[in-house]
């Protein structure tokens, strides 16, 4: 979908809520109606151990729905997991979807408009919070790799410049308005709830509040781009959610984020020809591989916070 078509768009979102809504009923009976939708990050998709197996809950690959596109990045599965978290019902997304992949912006939050939309046909609008993980770098100099940061606010850098914002284009008034505002877009009451279910659980790991910068990928950021970020105000950075969330607060749905720092960004100016004992430029250099092995020492952490969280809802 290179130019957006929104009847095109809504015909899609229409096919994929009936499918879904059939799957779910074929499974639960017309008795399951979801209040949490969870999205997994990078090497955070352990958060799927955490739904019940009992009622035994239900796995939809996106291959197989309508208008949903395939993840192709390794760490993330690819499905929908119908089920329950402490007795709340949820759907976890397995897995995300990137614009660096190829996808259309539009494609990327898919998801969510047709959740919203099975949701309002088959659950009486029951499917009104988003809780979002994801693995950032650290541009704030005070954060270490496996802290967490709760997101209270971001930086839109492909938004701002006009390039992919998912609203962009005819709005879809049936959702929300046509020019959102976002300066509430992190919930209060959800992030107090996250420090307070931090503190009953007796989780010592550091968790930040911080603002989050949202960038296309999937280059890893050049060290004159941390700056720039660090200037901007940006605490951590990274390459997806901010669509996601946008789009979840023109349904309507109240948002929780939280960030897994899995490395810390370069900053410092590249080494000079001119500079006797340079600094080697390979130097901390960012990897894929190093995300997904800091998610996998902090994800237990993220794991029970988000089940704690989700017992609340």
């Amino acid at each position: 979908m290179d130019k957006f078509n929104i009847e095109d768009y809504r015909e899609k979102i229409a096919k994929s809520a009936i499918f879904i809504k059939d799957q779910v009923e074929a499974h639960f009976g017309n008795t399951f109606q979801p209040r949490v939708l969870i999205i997994c990050g990078s090497g955070l998709g352990g958060i799927t151990n955490r739904v019940a197996t009992y009622p035994v809950p239900l796995k939809v690959p996106y291959a197989v729905i309508p208008g949903f596109k395939v993840s192709t990045v390794f760490g993330h599965e690819g499905s929908l997991l119908f089920g329950e978290i402490e007795g709340t019902p949820v759907v976890v997304m397995s897995g995300r979807l990137h614009g660096y992949e190829g996808h259309t912006i539009y494609d990327t939050v898919f998801p969510i408009r047709a959740l919203h939309e099975f949701s309002q046909i088959a659950t009486m609008g029951s499917l009104s919070n988003l809780i979002v993980t994801n693995a950032a770098g650290a541009t704030n100099p005070d954060y270490t790799v496996c802290d967490l940061m709760c997101i209270i606010d971001h930086i839109n850098i492909p938004g701002l410049a006009g390039a992919m914002h998912p609203l962009k284009g005819p709005n879809m008034d049936e959702y929300g308005p046509r020019f959102l505002a976002l300066s509430d877009a992190y919930d209060l009451d959800l992030r107090r709830l996250l420090f307070q279910k931090q503190k009953e659980l007796n989780i010592e790991r550091k968790i930040h509040e911080g603002t989050y910068t949202f960038v296309s990928g999937p280059t890893f950021e050049s060290r004159a781009e941390v700056r720039m970020i660090k200037a901007m105000g940006g605490d951590a950075v990274g390459m997806s959610t901010v669509p996601e969330v946008i789009v979840a607060r023109h349904c309507g749905w109240k948002v929780l984020a939280m960030s897994l720092i899995t490395n810390e960004c370069v900053s410092d100016p590249p080494a000079s020809v001119f500079d006797i004992d340079a600094v080697p430029l390979d130097k901390s250099l960012a990897t894929h591989a190093e995300v997904l092995l800091n998610g996998t020492k902090a994800s237990g952490d993220v794991e029970a916070l988000v089940q704690a969280v989700v017992s609340e809802l």
